[in-house]
């Protein structure tokens, strides 16, 4: 018996929309927390960023495509956004989004995930 599963297309885009609504969530009580946060709103900003740009173009359907879609956006030299604080912590924490989503892509696990982030 096979105890891989196979790449559910639907699964991702679910996974994706709720870490997207996360993310806006997180960017909110980040910003009701102020000066100290900022750091906390760029990471959800840049979370938020990958999830969306993930969304663009339905790659989630097939795996290879999806994992070549991610390849192509850590490929960018920078991520723009407005209302970040500091351009390279978001770049990094884009970068680390899309790294993280790269090896759960490969592993094809995480996916089922939708109450938290970390598998």
């Amino acid at each position: 018996m096979n105890d891989v599963a196979a790449w559910d297309g639907g699964l991702v885009r679910t996974w994706l929309d709720r870490r997207l609504a996360a993310a806006r969530l997180d960017q909110a009580a980040a910003d009701r927390r102020g000066y100290g946060a900022e750091g906390d709103y760029d990471a959800a900003a840049a979370e938020e960023w990958v999830c969306r740009a993930l969304q663009v173009g339905g790659h989630a359907d097939d795996a290879a495509a999806f994992a070549a879609h991610i390849k192509t956006l850590l490929g960018q030299e920078e991520y723009r956004a407005t209302g970040i604080h500091d351009d390279r912590r978001y770049d990094r924490n884009v970068r680390a989004h899309l790294r993280k989503i790269a090896k759960m892509t490969k592993a094809n696990e995480g996916f089922a995930n939708t109450l938290r982030y970390r598998a």
